[in-house]
């Protein structure tokens, strides 16, 4: 095309795009648009009738350009335009059902189907079983999948002993996306034609029953690749269908069937790395029936699709011990989501043979494969997995992992496992080393969690402040008033967590001393352990720091009023004048019941931030009246962000309901 012509047709175009379909002679300049040379054009014309606000004048109009003959692509865009068309379309396109033309009746079945309205059934039911044209009756059969009920259903079952190889064949397909399998026996005679085979094996599928599993095994062993593929799909229909008490059955269905089968291993792996999900869903059965460990990395290599890992881990722990193995040697070449599924098993396969490969993949693997491998040191019930794993103790990374899995390893070695983690704090461990040896040694270990407190490093004193009162409240507590004075504030802090969790009415004072402190961390820390702790007599304290600059402040001190039961009226009037945003949520929300939180949520739909007025619409929906929807439908009408509109529009239904 020429550089005038492509110029020429992109202003026909833009001229569409832009018609206004309210304008005198819009419906005929878009009439024209369907009968341009330019796809791009006809397209245009086609989408633009769906602008038209009175549908049914254009319906026909459209109808009309179906009966050009000559017009194969003004009748094809046409056909697009009125699939568009929606409801407004059904009844004239049922009339067209009847036309003296067989081409026109086609087109009326084709459409039908597009809209997908139930209103066509019965017509479309009508002319699959009445009509004289073979391509009129396929249509509709075709359309009936798409839009038909237990009436179509019966009618397609009545279709499959029809003569006609085509209309059974569109019979069959519409039953299956009906999910409406016909009667065993009728799929049983299907399966022997040539035409039908594929399909039948595609419904037989819906049929979650062992008497169909076996029918369905008949196909695994056919020659040709399409019979096995749609007898694949089959089995993983058939077990997304099935009862979990079924499963078994099926599986030794299809493990006697595939052992007849010398290539069942090849064509099986083939269909695991097919693009087809439908194919690999069925393939993830036939693997479970294998159960080859060469078969395992393929089949963890599914779990790319998310809606196939339960699946995958399904099959996977009907593999036999050797899979642990296959999966640790392919764990370098696997993707992402593979390695997570072949972690879970390997963890729950290895045994003490398995140290040697997993401190390797220590040695060369990534961070997410050497996470895997300390999580199944840690299953090996080892002794030899303990020095490996004493050495991530450093690791940044994998200091956490290593100390669950030494914990792990405690059940069958605690002495030996407390030794290196003694070891370890003695050099400069991570706190959460002190949580496990604890967690190991039990109480025998406090004399030196109190050493800890007073001379350890400030991360570890701030640890031991807070193990220690988990295991001796009474120490504890008395360990937490001396570390009130210490010179880190992430002492301090700890401390006054443990107060807030142990404390009692005399302490409160001393409350009142943190929240007084220079460290914001240990005021914000002071200010939780008072809600935590019932201290009542500090209200007031809480009351004044609601109008505290900075939001951190004022939002914990919000949350402990709220905690307390005493966020009173005056208290939430400030708290939702606070500049910020997280301070008026949680404000809000905080005091949602109150006929005062209602009357200020009024006010706030008008708030500079959407989230506020988000969350002022809940308030109004979950305990306003219907006294406050008009101010809640007049913000609807004024707001622009989609979120904020959401909770919006919820309020207003609920409103209008009371």
């Amino acid at each position: 095309m020429s550089e005038e012509g492509r110029n020429a047709e992109e202003a026909r175009y833009r001229a569409l795009l832009e018609l206004d379909v309210s304008s005198v002679g819009a419906c005929e300049a878009l009439v024209a648009g369907l009968h341009d040379e330019s796809w791009r054009v006809r397209r245009a014309a086609a989408d633009g009738f769906s602008r038209f606000p009175e549908r049914e004048a254009v319906v026909e109009r459209l109808i009309a350009v179906l009966g050009e003959r000559d017009e194969t692509g003004a009748r094809n865009a046409a056909a697009e335009a009125l699939a568009g068309m929606g409801p407004a379309a059904v009844a004239p396109l049922v009339r067209l059902l009847g036309h003296v033309d067989p081409d026109q009746r086609k087109f009326a079945a084709d459409i039908l189907g597009q809209l997908g309205q139930r209103e066509a059934e019965d017509a479309l039911v009508k002319a699959m079983l009445e009509d004289t044209d073979l391509n009129v009756r396929v249509a509709s059969a075709e359309a009936l999948g798409k839009v038909g009920a237990k009436i179509a259903a019966r009618a397609l079952e009545r279709t499959l002993h029809d003569p006609e190889p085509l209309l059974q064949l569109s019979a069959l397909e519409s039953l299956a996306a009906l999910r409406h399998p016909p009667p065993l026996p009728e799929l049983v005679r299907l399966l022997s034609n040539p035409t039908l085979k594929r399909s039948a094996y595609r419904v037989l599928g819906l049929i979650p029953q062992v008497a169909a599993t076996e029918l369905v095994c008949r196909g695994l062993g056919a020659e040709s690749r399409s019979t096995r593929e749609a007898a694949l799909i089959a089995l993983g229909t058939q077990a997304g269908l099935a009862e979990p008490s079924l499963r078994p059955e099926m599986v030794a269905a299809v493990r006697l069937a595939l052992k007849r089968l010398p290539e069942a291993v090849g064509w099986v792996a083939s269909a695991l790395e097919s693009d087809d999900l439908e194919l690999r869903a069925g393939a993830l059965v036939a693997a479970a029936a294998l159960r080859e460990p060469q078969l395992a990395p393929l089949v963890a290599e599914v779990a790319q699709e998310e809606r196939l890992v339960p699946e995958v881990m399904r099959t996977l722990s009907h593999f036999g011990p050797e899979t642990g193995r296959e999966l640790l040697a392919s764990m370098d070449r696997l993707s992402f989501p593979a390695r997570e599924a072949a972690g879970h098993v390997l963890v729950e396969r290895v045994d003490a043979t398995y140290v040697p490969e997993l401190v390797q993949m220590l040695d060369w693997g990534e961070v997410d494969l050497k996470s895997v491998a300390v999580q199944a040191l840690g299953r090996t019930r080892s002794l030899e997995a303990v020095e490996p794993l004493a050495q991530l103790l450093s690791h940044p990374e994998l200091a956490g992992p290593a100390v669950r899995a030494l914990v792990t390893l405690a059940g069958s070695f605690p002495q030996q496992v407390a030794q290196v983690l003694e070891s370890a704090l003695d050099r400069g461990a991570e706190p959460v080393v002190l949580n496990a040896l604890m967690r190991v040694g039990g109480m025998v270990m406090l004399p030196r969690v109190r050493r800890i407190a007073r001379e350890g490093s400030v991360p570890l004193r701030a640890t031991a402040v807070e193990v220690l009162a988990a295991v001796d409240p009474v120490g504890g507590l008395e360990l937490a008033l001396v570390a009130l004075k210490d010179e880190s504030p992430r002492v301090r802090a700890a401390a006054v967590r443990v107060m807030g969790q142990l404390g009692d009415a005399p302490l409160t004072g001393l409350l009142q001393r943190a929240l007084a402190d220079e460290a914001l961390e240990v005021r914000l820390a002071a200010l939780e352990a008072v809600g935590e702790s019932g201290a009542v007599e500090r209200v007031a304290d809480l009351e004044a720091l609601v109008r505290h600059p900075d939001g951190a402040v004022a939002f914990r001190a919000v949350q402990s009023l709220a905690r307390l039961g005493a966020l009173g009226d005056e208290a939430l009037r400030s708290a939702v004048a606070h500049e910020d945003h997280e301070v008026v949520k949680a404000a809000l929300l905080a005091g949602a019941a109150s006929a005062v939180c209602v009357s200020l949520a009024v006010g706030l739909l008008g708030h500079a931030s959407w989230d506020v007025r988000a969350a002022a619409a809940r308030v109004l929906g979950d305990s306003g009246g219907r006294e406050c929807l008009p101010a809640t439908r007049a913000a609807l009408a004024a707001e622009t962000d989609a979120l904020a509109r959401r909770a919006l529009v919820d309020a207003v239904e609920r409103l209008s309901g009371r």
